[in-house]
């Protein structure tokens, strides 16, 4: 596990600074059977129809996510190789669900000499991982290619590193998804998948509202809402999420997983209080009926802009999340041996 990341403020704005108190709405995805699919704890960046929002999820969440994106960059150089060899040897990188490109602009950087494809299925996204490229000195570094399906993963290569994170969940079939990037690497070619680890906590047990443990509580709604999203996507394939083995079955072999922590203690800046108005209003929306009625109230409350007990305000608001990147090489075909 990688030291824990303890990042200053993001913006320098103090927690009252005139706080957008509403969420950005969501509009439905033609290319999904519930236009809330799937996960409200993790809203879909990748949703074709979601237009950008100052105040929305990716770029809250890519700068929050920053010193582990960088961490995990290096840890992937170093599995690629010796360092006198890594930079000559890894030339092209794809970004499977890059969202607004703060991987892609990690791993550019990780691999100087690097050309980085990000992919993603929403244009509004791709264009904010290009500005984000240009607003880094990477223009000309970093392209982006729309896709918006499995079977389009093997032609994204060759690629000597595929990074894809939290996007094989928000498939039917994860294991055809895993078979179709391992397709798109070349020989020796690593492929780092990040998905799940341990959902990201931000309130104490009890928060002098409402009854104690409500995360817990908003933690198992989403585990049960997410469970029948994923029974009605498309080709839903049940399987055993033992990354290590799913990535062995789609013919590569596992190199390693590692877990990163990401801490920002009590109190928070302004930027993460922001990003978890902004989840906590779509757990509202989204969980509905799944909530009881004391607990929609307290998430309302902690929803008020303007009250002291609010998300933007409480001084025992931290964030902290583990995020698990697992890894697996497609090996070089053996030298045949002269007879």
């Amino acid at each position: 596990m990688t030291p824990t990341h303890r990042a200053p403020g993001l913006d320098g704005g103090p927690p009252g600074a005139e706080p957008d108190p509403h969420g950005p709405e969501r509009e439905p995805d033609p290319h999904e059977p519930d236009p809330h699919e799937p996960d409200p704890y993790e809203p879909d960046p990748h949703d074709p129809e979601h237009e950008p929002d100052p105040h929305d999820d990716p770029e809250h969440e890519a700068d929050l996510h920053a010193g582990f994106l960088a961490d995990a960059a290096q840890w992937l150089r170093g599995l690629l190789g010796p360092e006198d060899r890594v930079t000559e040897a890894v030339r092209r990188i794809v970004d499977v669900g890059s969202g607004p490109g703060a991987a892609s602009c990690a791993l550019a950087r990780a691999f100087p000499r690097a050309e980085v494809v990000a992919v993603d299925r929403s244009a509004p996204l791709l264009a904010r991982a290009e500005a984000r490229a240009a607003e880094r000195g990477l223009t000309g570094r970093i392209t982006t290619r729309r896709a918006e399906r499995p079977e389009e993963f093997g032609r994204l290569g060759p690629a000597d590193l595929i990074w894809t994170g939290n996007v094989c969940r928000h498939l039917g079939d994860q294991q055809a998804a895993l078979r179709g990037l391992a397709r798109a690497l070349r020989p020796g070619g690593l492929l780092a998948v990040a998905e799940r680890g341990l959902p990201p906590r931000f309130l104490p047990r009890d928060i002098g509202i409402g009854r104690p443990g409500l995360q817990a509580r908003l933690d198992a709604a989403v585990e049960e809402r997410f469970a029948a999203a994923r029974d009605r996507l498309p080709g839903s394939t049940s399987v055993v999420e033992d990354w290590p083995c799913l990535l062995a079955s789609a013919g590569l072999v596992p190199t390693g997983s590692r877990t990163f922590l990401i801490d920002f203690p009590a109190p928070l800046d302004l930027a993460p209080r922001r990003h978890l108005h902004t989840r906590l209003a779509r757990l509202l929306d989204e969980l509905g009926d799944r909530l009881d009625p004391v607990d929609r109230l307290t998430v309302e409350q902690l929803l008020d802009g303007d009250a002291r007990t609010g998300i933007l305000w409480r001084p025992d608001a931290f964030y902290l999340a583990a995020i698990t990147v697992h890894t697996a090489r497609l090996c070089r075909p053996r030298a045949r041996l002269s007879p």
